[in-house]
């Protein structure tokens, strides 16, 4: 059978750079207006918090129907500083969830969000609240815009993240799709047989027991997982393609065998060498996104073999 490919270190140099010098480009050219429309969205929101707890003075009075508008209650999240994630704010209140019946229904757990916001409250956007005095319009206005640059600045990088990551998938298949390849529908594959047929693929899909973007059906019959990772810094690479992606590959050779499942992963973004060299002895097939033909190619070899 046709091995995937396996490269030396300077090729591996060579994609890294050229997926950085992408990276940089499409960084520059990120517009602006972008931020600035959540920017507007939240400088709103804040202003809004803030009038209808009269500069959060009478908080705990109206807690219930902030926390029962959802807005609001990411608006509640981020006075902490620094602010509290809706995972850790369940746990810190000892939530099961954070929904508005729930604030509606339980009073007790409207209270506790209150405690631990004030307890949390960033003194130095708001220091009107510690000291027990009136805002002056200065502080005021610095609170807004402090806290609305925080929020928006967090969503557009979770936006990015998760953009990037639809955008990639979408050129791995639109890719398959123009190589004459079929879209099968998603299934979990526990055994060879609920694999597609060969030249087809299937989107995210369970390889065994853990989750593959893709799933390819290779002409010599074998599976090719496919992970789409994107990395904005080299050290979250680590995360996504030695913690991940490579951890994975080795989970489907345990399961299914070495001779039965090729792994692999489209990379876009910055990585390390080291990183990119250490998946690779993990057995872990590289292609990048900015050269999807390299890795069309190699599958097409498969029907040769």
């Amino acid at each position: 059978m046709q091995p995937p490919p396996y490269w030396n270190s300077d090729r591996l140099e060579a994609e890294r750079l050229r997926s950085i010098e992408n990276f940089r480009v499409e960084r520059m050219q990120e517009p602006l207006e972008a931020y600035l429309e959540h920017f507007e969205t939240y400088q709103g929101r804040v202003e809004e918090l803030l009038e209808t707890t009269v500069d959060l003075s009478q908080l705990k009075e109206v807690a219930t129907e902030i926390l029962s508008q959802q807005g609001l209650l990411e608006m509640v999240r981020y006075l902490p500083g620094p602010p509290i994630s809706t995972d850790d704010l369940k746990v810190l209140t000892e939530a099961v969830s954070l929904t508005a019946k729930r604030f509606r229904d339980e009073p007790d757990l409207v209270a506790r969000v209150v405690e631990v916001v004030l307890i949390g409250l960033d003194r130095r956007r708001f220091p009107w609240v510690p000291e027990e005095r009136e805002a002056d319009e200065a502080e005021r206005q610095a609170a807004v815009i402090a806290t609305a640059a925080m929020m928006a600045t967090q969503r557009l990088s979770t936006l990015r993240k998760n953009l990037g990551k639809q955008l990639q998938e979408g050129k791995v298949e639109d890719a398959l799709l123009a190589a004459g390849y079929r879209k099968a529908p998603r299934r979990h594959v526990k055994t060879f047989a609920n694999l597609p047929e060969p030249g087809e693929f299937c989107g995210e899909s369970k390889l065994g027991n853990r989750k593959a973007d893709f799933i390819i059906r290779l002409w010599d019959n074998r599976a090719m997982a496919v992970e789409c990772k994107v990395s904005n810094s080299a050290t979250n690479s680590v995360k996504r393609l030695n913690n991940d992606a490579a951890a994975k590959a080795e989970v489907w050779r345990r399961d299914f065998g070495e001779a039965q499942v090729v792994s692999s992963a489209v990379l876009s973004g910055v990585y390390k060498l080291h990183n990119l060299e250490d998946a690779q002895h993990r057995g872990l097939a590289l292609f990048w996104a900015h050269d999807l033909q390299t890795m069309l190619d190699w599958i097409e070899s498969t029907r040769r073999g």
